[in-house]
């Protein structure tokens, strides 16, 4: 039996404010992280993590400082605290490295496009200044019988619109991939800056 996919699409033009650093190998071919700056329109820029195999690295010679897009997927696995419980890590798995052309001016340097089923209850809230806001986490599916697991806010009319969504409903949607430093409370009391990635959606539509 044919094995079904969903859309998992990401397009980010940017600067690499990093240093590419070892992440680790599969199947003999080694895999590198980076973060990507990549700007809003408000002027605010998003730091955003990559993962990036060896041979792109080595093929387009890209390094710190140097500006180009990429196109990829979202992708989630969890990562161990020191205190023994998991956190859900967001990364984009970087499939191909383009060379920014003068058109690119022009387009979205931030563009996510997602296809995948609610796998938590969606939580409708409002923040401290009246907006409304819901949380999603959706699943979305990938070869391997895999799924990844991406945080999404939705906001507006279209909050209350997911804050009545159930588990288990598939939805297609866009927006752009975000970074949030937030403050977290630690067990010992001790209050860390920690960094949230999510996608903040322009679009949702509900598929039946």
């Amino acid at each position: 039996m044919e094995e079904t996919t969903y859309q998992n699409s990401v397009y980010l033009c940017g600067e690499m404010c990093s240093e590419a650093v070892y992440s680790h190998t599969i199947y003999g071919e080694g895999f590198y992280h980076f973060y990507l700056k990549v700007p809003r329109l408000s002027g605010k820029k998003d730091i955003l993590p990559m993962t990036v195999s060896e041979r792109l690295l080595d093929y387009y010679h890209v390094a710190q400082g140097d500006h180009f897009a990429v196109s990829g997927q979202l992708r989630s696995y969890n990562k161990k605290n020191p205190d023994h419980t998991n956190r859900l890590m967001v990364t984009v798995f970087v499939k191909d490295i383009l060379k920014q052309e003068p058109a690119d001016a022009a387009r979205n340097p931030n563009e996510v496009e997602l296809d995948g089923f609610i796998c938590k209850q969606p939580v409708y809230r409002t923040t401290p200044l009246g907006r409304e806001i819901t949380d999603v986490l959706l699943a979305v599916n990938r070869a391997f019988h895999k799924s990844d697991y991406i945080p999404c806010i939705v906001w507006g009319r279209n909050a209350k619109f997911a804050g009545t969504l159930c588990v288990g409903s598939r939805l297609r949607l866009s927006g752009r991939l975000q970074s949030r430093d937030y403050e977290k409370l630690l067990p010992s009391g001790e209050s860390v800056t920690r960094t949230a990635y999510e996608v903040s959606l322009n679009n949702l539509e509900q598929l039946r």
